[in-house]
């Protein structure tokens, strides 16, 4: 099946109006022609079964012929991950969460973050992506990037855990603390780990150290580490 995104409709709509861009891909490289179906997400959950009804290069238009729910999923994964130096680690780690199941993403800007400014346009183009590729009806949430002082002082509801790479502080495996069917947050640092400082109002602040395994991660690995224990812990 081939997804198309489309984020400005909504169940009530009997009919779906594409962009230039996406009408030109569609009547160019896809050449589609009228009374080919389509299979059209707005990234809220909803899977729009359409046919096309009027094709042009710079517009195409197609019917709604039925409306579909995604089932919700039964937890909620809130990923809160450094930006890291290369900015494709980071568009990979985004690519591969959503594949995995992801429902929130917060790039966290820490005192060793080697990257402190980050562009969200062409994060978002990413995840839509890998939404359509996967075959997701759920855009994942990016939120704008945040300093660590100021997310670990946030108030933030169900399980909160800090992956760190620092010795001697009590850490248990992610996967024994983990509770299915648990709103989570995961917090994955830049290159050179928090810093001692930010473990230190992270515990405060009632955040769990845990540790992702034996093996030293990258930030990308390790992300992709939480993403993949928490959807697996989560499986029916």
């Amino acid at each position: 099946m081939q997804l198309f995104f489309h984020p400005n409709i909504d169940e009530a709509d009997n009919q779906i109006v594409f962009p230039s861009e996406e009408s030109k891909h569609i009547v160019k490289v896809l050449r589609k022609k009228e009374g080919d179906l389509l299979n059209v997400t707005n990234g809220k959950g909803l899977l729009f079964r359409t046919e096309l009804i009027l094709i042009g290069a710079k517009q195409c238009v197609a019917k709604v012929l039925e409306v579909q729910k995604e089932q919700t999923k039964s937890y909620y994964l809130h990923m809160v991950v450094a930006p890291t130096k290369m900015n494709d680690r980071y568009e990979w780690f985004l690519e591969k969460a959503t594949e995995i199941g992801v429902q929130e993403i917060t790039p966290i800007i820490c005192d060793h973050s080697e990257r402190k400014i980050v562009k969200t346009n062409r994060f978002e183009r990413v995840l839509q992506s890998a939404m359509k590729q996967s075959l997701h009806l759920s855009l994942p949430k990016l939120n704008e990037p945040i300093k660590a002082e100021d997310f670990l002082t946030t108030e933030i509801d169900g399980d909160k855990f800090i992956a760190h790479c620092e010795e001697g502080k009590e850490k248990k495996s992610l996967k024994s603390l983990l509770k299915p069917g648990n709103k989570t947050t995961i917090l994955i640092g830049p290159e050179g780990d928090f810093s001692l400082e930010e473990i230190k109002l992270a515990l405060k602040n009632n955040w769990k150290p845990v540790s992702l395994g034996e093996s030293r991660l990258r930030t990308e690995t390790a992300a992709i580490v939480a993403c993949h224990t928490a959807a697996i812990m989560n499986e029916d």
